[in-house]
């Protein structure tokens, strides 16, 4: 039983591993500097939330880019940089609190 248990669990990670890697951002080749296509506050922050996938998808495929280039400057920044803090808040706070 408890090797169909982890089997499952195995399986329900790749599935979500696979179904994160789908959103990934790549380069944007249609948006131009400065026009309303940038890439702005939302899009930020989901980028940033997934960055760590990005990241490694990046590894394997060079179409695909950690930083969106053709963004609107600090809103996109924010952004990015807040779905990074509430990606690492999540996964620091459950490792302090199993060590308690």
């Amino acid at each position: 039983m408890a090797v169909r248990r982890s089997g499952a669990i195995a399986a329900m990670v790749v599935v979500v591993a696979v179904a994160m890697t789908a959103c990934a951002p790549g380069p944007n080749e249609l948006a131009g500097t400065g026009g309303s296509q940038d890439a702005g506050f939302w899009l930020g922050l989901w980028q940033g939330l997934i960055c760590v996938i990005t990241l490694i998808v990046s590894l394997f495929n060079d179409n695909v880019n950690v930083y969106e280039v053709h963004n609107n400057g600090a809103w996109y920044n924010c952004g990015f940089v807040l779905g990074i803090l509430i990606m690492a808040s999540g996964t620091g706070a459950s490792g302090y609190r199993a060590r308690s």
